[in-house]
């Protein structure tokens, strides 16, 4: 379900890319979700129990490369 995930701390924003739909950005996460996500033992199952419709979430039109700011 889920082909990779960013985050950048300094805007708490998760970018999710998913292997069917494209990539989306999550706003005002917090960091240790997207530890629990990299963590978890199903992705895919973490991000519909603690992400999925929790967060304000916005497709990203230029289905640009998320890279966070160093």
């Amino acid at each position: 379900m889920i082909e990779g995930a960013a985050f950048d701390a300094g805007e708490s924003i998760l970018c999710v890319r998913f292997r069917d739909s494209g990539t989306y950005f999550y706003f005002d996460v917090p960091e240790e979700l997207f530890d629990g996500l990299c963590s978890a033992a199903s992705t895919g199952a973490f991000f519909n129990e603690r992400i999925k419709d929790r967060f304000r979430c916005e497709r990203d039109p230029d289905q640009r490369r998320f890279i966070p700011a160093a």
